[in-house]
């Protein structure tokens, strides 16, 4: 692929979820709008889904100079190459695979000897890219892709330690115990070089200057501001970066589209918990009585890990799909999500609060009704509440869901009396967020041009 003359050139390099892929592809296909060469690096099992989204006919990425780089993983005879990637990962491998891509580091010099980028810009799982790349030369540069308020919360904790003062300032940003025990979170301990958390701030540390944010101030102005006083950086917001509607995903879109098109405005509830996010069969039994206890229509997408022989009959409560007909859509893996919550159908959306979803439902004006699961989704589902743009399930002991908090979770969104308020906040963010959006982001490019410079 030939590099348009006196282009600067940009290496983007995300860790190896979706979750991050996406808005690092949204990144790459602004800046080379804005006429820079990307080389995109990534595993080879995740570039092939790559691929296939750059070369379909009429995408919005055809033309664009995006140039995909394969990063490989030694060959560890428990993870096979298809595992190069957290999707369909089975759990107990994501050590693993971490690992992996730890030992992988030290074909990373050869890679930018032999591109030669302006610049770098990688992911929170990667320290060691900012050091190799400064003994080249060439700065690099932290795209942040969690929630700022996530990231001002355990900064923190990594400065201050959990015991110590100051304490956290901003007290709707919290915990439950539950939550701590199951995210296993000791103090950060300062040279702990293997955990995710040590490994997440020092790639925030080691950025050259600056850090680019998937966010915006009128999301998390406050905590923007937190994190680059405590943190000694200058955090550029650049997003909310959004993953696009892939073409191809309509073909299941039809069948989904003229069930929501029959259902009256804002009737429907979205259940999604991301692509890497499991239930247990007493979770997803409990979610389905709720939804049931709600009365309101749902579309319901339930996924499996890979490998995981079983079916939705099996895991939902007996009786449930015929009792449902009608109110409820149940759909066994992957949904066209963005197409369905800017449905006019949809009314709210429960999800399991990972940032791309959260940052979707709030570019659409959805309110959110929040069950989050792991990593940062506590932490996010808390901000949601902050916003007043959603209100989050009730749990109990130990997390446990409850099919009565469910359905009044749910019947607080969606029902008519109490709905007035969660929408309109959830509305008004969306249109700030439109409003502000381009220019951000637009600005945030600036700054990485004067950088180049």
């Amino acid at each position: 692929e030939r590099i348009k003359e006196n282009s600067p050139s940009i290496l983007l390099f995300p860790w190896l979820g979706f979750g991050h892929v996406s808005p690092y592809l949204a990144l790459a296909k602004k800046l080379s709008k804005m006429n820079f060469h990307i080389y995109f690096l990534s595993t080879p099992i995740i570039l092939k889904t790559i691929k296939e989204t750059l070369d379909k006919k009429n995408s919005s990425y055809n033309n664009l100079s995006i140039q995909l780089v394969e990063f490989h993983l030694p060959y560890l005879h428990e993870l096979p190459p298809h595992y190069h990637t957290t999707k369909d990962l089975p759990p107990h491998l994501n050590s693993t695979l971490i690992h992996a891509f730890q030992m992988a580091s030290s074909k990373f010099p050869s890679i930018i000897e032999t591109l030669k980028p302006n610049l770098i810009i990688y992911d929170g799982f990667q320290p060691w890219v900012a050091t190799m790349a400064s003994s080249c030369n060439i700065h690099a540069i932290m795209f942040c892709v969690t929630s700022t308020s996530n990231l001002a919360y355990f900064y923190h904790q990594f400065l201050y330690g959990s015991s110590s003062l100051p304490s956290f300032p901003f007290s709707s940003i919290y915990l439950h115990d539950y939550e701590i025990k199951k995210l296993d979170i000791q103090p950060i301990k300062p040279r702990d070089e293997k955990a995710f958390g040590y490994m997440f701030l020092k790639s925030f540390e080691q950025s050259h200057n600056i850090v680019l944010l998937n966010t915006c101030r009128e999301i998390e102005g406050m905590y923007i501001d937190y994190v680059s006083t405590i943190g000694n950086k200058e955090l550029i917001p650049i997003g909310p970066l959004i993953r696009e509607a892939i073409i191809g995903e309509e073909e299941d879109w039809g069948t989904i589209q003229s069930w929501l098109d029959k259902k009256d405005q804002l009737s429907c509830v979205y259940v999604s918990f991301g692509s890497e996010s499991f239930l247990s069969k007493q979770e997803i039994e409990e979610i389905a009585k709720g939804l049931e206890l709600s009365k309101v229509n749902f579309i319901w997408t339930i996924k499996f890990p890979k490998g995981v022989k079983t079916t939705i009959e099996e895991m939902v409560p007996q009786g449930f799909l015929e009792s449902t007909k009608g109110k409820g859509m149940v759909i066994e893996g992957w949904a066209p999500q963005s197409l369905i919550l800017n449905h006019s159908s949809i009314g709210g959306f429960v999800t399991h609060c990972g940032w791309n979803s959260i940052l979707e439902s709030m570019s659409f004006g959805i309110p959110i009704i929040a069950m989050p699961i792991n990593h940062d989704q506590p932490l996010n589902s808390r901000l949601v509440e902050e916003l007043g743009i959603g209100v989050e399930i009730l749990r109990g002991e130990n997390g446990k869901i409850m099919k009565e908090e469910v359905a009044k979770g749910i019947r607080k969104v969606v029902e008519e009396k109490t709905r007035k308020q969660v929408s309109l906040k959830a509305i008004q963010l969306s249109e700030k967020i439109k409003l502000k959006g381009e220019k951000a982001i637009d600005e945030g490019v600036k700054k990485l041009l004067k950088l180049l410079c």
